[in-house]
């Protein structure tokens, strides 16, 4: 039996650029929340106009101080020839080759290390500069590299590209959902023998004020804060009302057990170990799942049954809840089924906001640190839970959800992360902490 570890890691989030930065502001309880008052073009670009006014955007600064400097992680043309959603694969990559020490002359040509990247929407700026272009001034407006840009695999694509990786190069696009499913579909090609090393995850830059316009005319995203943007994103909490539109790149290396321990991978350097992938579909609503939580729930059951491990073993959960008033229910609904009181749920959207595809690989790497760290990231601006109208109160007393302040010194041998998304999909990953046996 093939069995798959976590051996590298790399992200980027509105916390800042790189594991180590993210980690500390993470679980000291820090938002990396902003309003679109600080854009800028707050006008110029229409954001004023917008009824929501808060985005979780990467800081720009010098990498010393864990801000985004395209400079510091790619050359100057791969700058101009790539949109930013790629720009930040190649630099999470980067991260997470230097974090697993994957020896980079093994990496050229090699048929048997691969590349699952996906984005939920890819190259937003693109669509709308060369829209734009067009309608202006015809064809000949048109950027020859349009396409090439915007296309959602090219992430994987420039990975593959740049490294030299000839394994299997797949991409997920899957809404919400994409990082989480991009590491499950990596899982499974490592089971299967397809490969015996992946990169992958999920990536997003979709900041931009026709994406916030989308967003905001589908009733999706957060209005009751836009003076107090760190308070905006609250899961669980009585008064949320919409998600907080946020951009970054979580990757991460998974290989089998055995290719990690032939290259000399010791037990403190793996991060922690997949043992089960959960996949299901509402068939129900395009953006709003059944508030039972029957799809998030066949999700959840689906990986602990593939991987035979009660749940009662499950220590904590990175929830998906995204600060919606639906959407938090459901997933709660689901949950008060399945896991006892002893569990542990927290969501890091809290702190970061919806990263959209790129968020289950950010949020992957995060429950994979808890597991390492015995540290447990809060549901920041939880100060009521449940208390919606529509929620049941019984259902939002059972579990502790890490309200405001990170937990320390928590020993968690199983964790879960959820990642669900627009069009019904929901998806799950159990992961235990590697213990050398």
């Amino acid at each position: 039996m093939t069995r798959v570890v976590v051996t590298g890691a790399g992200i980027i989030s509105p916390l800042g650029v790189g594991l180590k930065h993210n980690w500390t502001r993470l679980i000291a309880n820090e938002s990396g929340l902003i309003s679109t008052t600080q854009l800028p073009k707050y006008s110029q670009d229409g954001w004023d106009k917008i009824p929501s006014k808060v985005v979780g955007v990467v800081p720009e600064g010098p990498l010393s101080q864990g801000k985004w400097n395209p400079t510091e992680h790619i050359t100057t043309g791969e700058i101009k020839r790539l949109a930013k959603f790629s720009q930040y694969g190649l630099a999470c990559t980067q991260e997470a080759i230097n974090d697993s020490q994957l020896d980079p002359s093994t990496l050229k040509s090699s048929t048997s290390i691969g590349v699952a990247v996906g984005s939920g929407i890819g190259s937003f700026q693109d669509i709308y500069d060369n829209t734009t272009a067009f309608n202006q001034g015809g064809y000949r407006k048109v950027q020859p590299l349009f396409i090439p840009r915007l296309l959602n695999n090219m992430a994987a694509g420039n990975i593959s590209i740049k490294y030299g990786l000839k394994g299997p190069l797949h991409s997920v696009s899957t809404a919400c959902a994409t990082g989480l499913q991009a590491i499950g579909d990596a899982y499974n090609f490592i089971k299967m023998n397809y490969a015996d090393a992946m990169f992958c995850g999920g990536t997003e830059s979709s900041i931009h004020p026709l994406a916030l316009s989308g967003f905001a005319r589908a009733r999706s995203l957060v209005t009751d804060f836009n003076d107090e943007p760190t308070k905006a994103s609250r899961p669980f909490d009585k008064d949320r009302n919409g998600f907080v539109l946020s951009e970054g790149c979580g990757i991460v290396v998974v290989e089998s057990l055995d290719h990690a321990l032939k290259r000399g991978v010791t037990r403190d350097q793996i991060y922690g170990e997949i043992l089960g992938y959960g996949l299901s579909g509402d068939a129900y609503h395009i953006t709003a799942p059944q508030e039972d939580g029957e799809g998030a729930y066949n999700a959840m059951k689906q990986a602990l049954t593939r991987a035979q491990v009660d749940p009662k073993k499950v220590k904590y959960i990175n929830a998906h809840a995204t600060s919606t008033t639906i959407g938090d229910r459901a997933e709660n609904n689901a949950l008060y089924r399945l896991f006892p009181q002893s569990t542990l749920v927290s969501s890091t959207k809290g702190a970061i906001g919806h990263l959209l595809g790129a968020a289950g690989a950010v949020e992957t790497i995060f429950t994979l640190q808890a597991i390492k760290t015995g540290q447990i990231p809060p549901t920041l601006n939880l100060n009521s839970v449940g208390g919606k109208s529509g929620d049941e109160a019984e259902k939002f007393a059972k579990f502790d959800y890490v309200a405001n302040k990170a937990k320390f010194d928590i020993d968690v041998d199983y964790a879960m992360c959820n990642s669900f998304g627009f069009g019904g999909v929901n998806s799950s990953l159990l992961i235990r902490r590697y213990n050398g046996d």
